[in-house]
């Protein structure tokens, strides 16, 4: 059997070396060395980390044949139909998935689950309260050699992020990802959340400008977000976000300031990286392919309504 505790949101502070957010911290560590995919994604951290249990729950799960052992799992659910499931590799098989599944995904509520390593048990549960396979995501990778030479389009200039670009990254931002599910509603509080980050650095936040006259260009013509992941074993780079404004489409600035990013993340020491994409974006993917990526694993969004019929 397994108990189930519903954290109240004063008892969760995600600095304290002990108590929910301890637990939430060891077990998504374990999953992730055991899984090789990260258990939290950055949503759901920056959520943790900023606002705690502020509009969303947390459930913690207890055997009950080592009642004083540290939690066996947990469930978060935030952004009102986020899930973020995790089990502790030494307590699988037993009932802790299904337990914690049940206290977050109630019937008839709108859901989406990711299972970051496309993991069967994940599958398992998915169908136990019927929800569909809608959604996924390739990560790809590449070695951070060979890499191709870039140089900016006439009247372009490629520099690092300065904190008078703010709203015009933001614009461009969100008409380049109008339709995107979550990258295309990144805020001015979004921004300052990610920009507070230990890993953020200015100068890996590539923007494409006018050169020059700029007379009737828009103030940023595309940007290259990159990210390191220092605290990983081997540190890796990330191709985080790529935008490029759609009144600047035709000029290959994707491919330049992809290439741009790329080359910046190589002059840091990175021996590699990686970029999320959509897996039916086969445009993109095929250009990724072509700049030497390949497909390392694929994560799975299961969505819909919960029905346990």
């Amino acid at each position: 059997m397994v108990a189930i505790t519903h954290v109240a949101a004063a008892d969760f502070d995600w600095a304290a070396e002990s108590g929910p957010a301890a637990d939430v911290r060891r077990v998504a560590r374990a999953t992730t060395a055991h899984d090789g995919a990260t258990t939290l994604n950055e949503q759901a951290l920056l959520q943790l980390k900023n606002r705690g249990l502020r509009d969303a729950d947390l459930w913690l799960a207890h055997r009950d044949d080592a009642p004083d052992a540290p939690a066996a799992g947990f469930a978060f659910r935030h952004a009102e139909s986020l899930v973020d499931l995790a089990v502790h590799p030494e307590s699988r098989r037993h009932g802790v998935g299904l337990a914690l599944a049940s206290a977050a995904l109630p019937e008839g509520r709108r859901v989406e689950v990711w299972s970051h390593a496309d993991h069967p048990g994940a599958e398992r549960l998915a169908l136990h309260f019927g929800l569909p396979r809608e959604r996924e995501l390739r990560i790809m990778k590449r070695p951070l050699t060979d890499l191709p030479s870039w140089a900016a389009p006439e009247g372009v200039v490629i520099r690092g992020f300065e904190p008078q670009d703010e709203a015009a990254l933001l614009e461009v931002n969100a008409s380049a990802f109008a339709h995107h599910p979550e990258q295309g509603h990144m805020s001015h509080a979004d921004f300052v959340e990610r920009t507070s980050e230990a890993w953020f650095d200015p100068s890996g936040l590539l923007v494409a400008v006018p050169a020059g006259d700029a007379s009737g260009l828009p103030p940023m013509l595309g940007f290259h977000w990159t990210k390191e992941h220092r605290d990983e074993q081997p540190p890796y780079g990330e191709v985080y976000v790529v935008a490029v404004n759609p009144k600047a489409a035709g000029r290959g600035l994707g491919t330049v300031l992809t290439n741009a990013g790329l080359a910046h993340l190589a002059s840091r020491g990175l021996d590699d990286v990686l970029l999320y994409v959509d897996g039916d974006n086969d445009p993109a993917i095929a250009v990724y392919t072509n700049q030497g990526f390949d497909t390392d694993r694929v994560e799975v969004q299961y969505r819909g309504v919960v029905s346990l019929g």
